[in-house]
């Protein structure tokens, strides 16, 4: 077997089911090999899709995806999507062609020295010098992408190396997988936060991430019942509490001072369980440095002058918040917390019956609610709509609304919602996404319908970047630079073979989104949207008196 061969050969052994990418020049030997396995390569529009393909399925599964590209140019296109996955914590491998060893030393056509390019923005970065190598790099690539904290590693494959023998048996075959032991937190370090917990008068528990990745729902919503305590949860983390759980009071992350905020401010003790800073800054929640904080996490915490534990519990997240459930006995209900609830769903439900035209988001989200069902995802594109989603968009479980919010990059919803729908195809996919973040990767609904993959994407349109303008208006009164004009959405669609969609009225959205739904192609419906709610919001919590 030459290097490629090996290659896709340990990659089966990883358990791999898809390559997602572009063929080049100097990756035909795996072109080869993978034609000749048992992985389908599904062949993308622009590299920026195929990595953001892998890193939604990696986010989803906690197996690495995998994204190929060429040399140069279409190496350098993966890059948004490598850093996306590196930063929220989804296992990504990157697989770069490469020009021959010979001609590194030279200027050469297209050349780069892809290494120390994904460097900054992997776990970690190889090259493939010598063919009896190539196992061991690939099962280490894995093994860092797919531990805590799981992020993207690259591995660049020049093409004179991937055309060479494998020499050797244990060369060529893939290298073991050793099932990792799971760590449990001591008993002092849990004993020792049951005597903070002791002090505390307004407990607050903030979950991250990493909760959803480590399987911590159920242990995370029994802990909260069971000791009263109020939860607040990151973009990333919702549906880790569902959204009926009397104790869940909100979606942390907007701007504003919303009702989360609130509940925050009011915290003498923060019990962070999976959070991330990358998620949202402690400083945010954490001004002064004055509040108590419990770290539970599989790993340690960052360091951050704003995030400093008063103690740490390290290990299986669920072990230990069992455990600490009986060092943390409460019998008093929560009422300053419960009655922010009442006030915070109030308010979300504002514009559940209103029929103006264009909608608001929030009518906008809460018909989409009415369709999906508790267990069908949603993938958010960022913009304006992003906010209004992590704000007002109910989950029930983890893993249903997927928001990027540690790179926080635009373009990720079409190519993200094919992943989920190959993972998970009797579910309903909604990608949402602005008319600003639609047209950076709209061309992978090609990919889709190529691949019979269907989905819905339902465009917010407002004719801007949203977001900014939001951002430009609370600071200055004014925008600037951001308008745009738009295609003929329902004609782009009918011109690479999709089923398109207008709202032109309010009432029509709940069927129209049902309708899409039944297709067996990718649809995509176009929705005004009406974004004079932004400063409305603003102003509204800018007079909040709590």
């Amino acid at each position: 077997m030459n290097t490629a061969e090996v290659l896709i050969k340990s990659l089966e052994s990883e358990g791999v089911k898809y390559i997602f990418g572009i063929p080049g020049e100097e990756t035909l030997e795996l072109m080869e090999a993978i034609k000749k396995s048992s992985i389908k390569f599904i062949t993308v529009r622009h590299e920026q899709g195929a990595a953001f393909m892998a890193d939604v399925y990696g986010r989803l599964t906690g197996k690495a995806g995998v994204c190929l590209s060429t040399l140069g140019p279409g190496a350098t296109n993966l890059v948004t999507g490598v850093a996306d996955a590196n930063s929220d914590g989804a296992p990504l491998i990157a697989i770069t062609g490469q020009v021959g060893t010979e001609r590194m030393h030279l200027t050469s056509h297209q050349y780069l020295d892809l290494v120390n390019m994904f460097t900054p923005i992997t776990k970690r970065s190889k090259q493939v010098v010598r063919p009896d190598t190539v196992n061991e790099i690939v099962r280490i690539a894995f093994k860092y992408a797919e531990m805590e904290k799981p992020g993207a590693c690259h591995i660049d494959l020049p093409c004179n190396i991937a055309a060479m023998d494998v020499e050797g048996e244990v060369a060529q075959m893939p290298l073991k997988h050793h099932r990792e032991n799971t760590v449990y937190a001591s008993t002092d370090a849990i004993l020792a936060a049951g005597g903070v917990f002791a002090t505390a008068k307004h407990p607050v528990i903030l979950v991250g991430h990493s909760a959803v990745r480590n399987h911590a729902s159920e242990a995370l919503s029994a802990f909260a019942c069971s000791s009263k305590i109020p939860v607040v949860c990151t973009m990333m983390a919702k549906g880790v509490v569902s959204c009926d759980n009397k104790y869940f009071m909100g979606c942390i992350g907007m701007p504003q001072r919303d009702f989360p905020n609130i509940v925050m401010e009011q915290a003498d003790l923060v019990i962070a369980v999976g959070y991330d800073v990358v998620e949202y800054a402690p400083a945010k929640w954490n001004p002064n440095g004055d509040k108590m904080i419990i770290h539970i996490d599989e790993t340690p915490n960052h360091v951050n002058k704003f995030y400093q534990p008063d103690e740490e519990i390290i290990g299986d997240i669920s072990a230990s918040l069992d455990a600490l459930s009986s060092v943390c006995p409460n019998t008093w209900e929560p009422e300053w917390a419960l009655q922010i609830r009442q006030m915070m769903n109030a308010d979300h439900s504002r514009y559940d019956h209103d029929t103006t035209f264009p909608p608001t988001p929030q009518k906008v989200l809460h018909d989409i609610r009415l369709v999906m069902d508790e267990d069908d995802i949603l993938i958010s594109d960022v913009g304006a709509h992003k906010m209004w989603i992590a704000r007002q968009y109910n989950c029930y479980h983890p893993n249903t609304c997927i928001i990027s919010n540690g790179f926080a990059t635009m373009g990720i919803a079409v190519p993200g919602a094919i992943a989920a729908k190959l993972l998970n195809p009797k579910k309903k996919i909604l990608a949402v996404t602005g008319d600003g973040g639609f047209m950076m990767n709209s061309q992978e609904l090609e990919t889709a319908y190529r691949e019979h993959i269907p989905f819905v994407t339902l465009i917010f349109t407002d004719g801007g970047y949203g977001l900014i303008k939001w951002k430009q208006e609370e600071r200055y009164g004014d925008s600037f630079a951001v308008e745009f004009t738009n295609p003929d959405y329902v004609k782009y669609a009918e011109s690479m073979h999709l089923k398109g969609y207008r709202i032109e009225r309010t009432e029509d959205l709940p069927r129209t989104l049902r309708e899409a739904f039944r297709q067996n192609v990718p649809s995509i419906i176009e929705c005004p949207v009406d974004y004079s709610a932004n400063m409305e919001l603003s102003q509204y919590l800018k007079n909040l008196n709590i």
